[in-house]
């Protein structure tokens, strides 16, 4: 997960911040690139995305889920 600061907005004098969820496919400690997931309901299309590091506020590492189930 990264999280980005957008900036202030004009109508309420707070600031913004937008996140994202995905696999990083590259970083060169400029631009982070990754492959962002598609929104679970379906309201977004997995999607390519680029971020600039001076955007970028907070990393978070998020373990893959595994694929077995624990047993019961």
């Amino acid at each position: 997960m990264v999280r980005t600061c957008e900036g202030v907005d004009p109508k309420d004098q707070r600031m913004k911040f937008r996140d994202y969820v995905g696999h990083v496919r590259s970083w060169d400690g400029q631009t982070l690139e990754m492959t962002r997931d598609a929104a679970a309901n379906g309201s977004r299309p997995e999607q390519r995305v680029s971020i600039p590091a001076d955007t970028i506020v907070t990393v978070k590492p998020v373990p893959e889920r595994s694929m077995t189930r624990p047993r019961l």
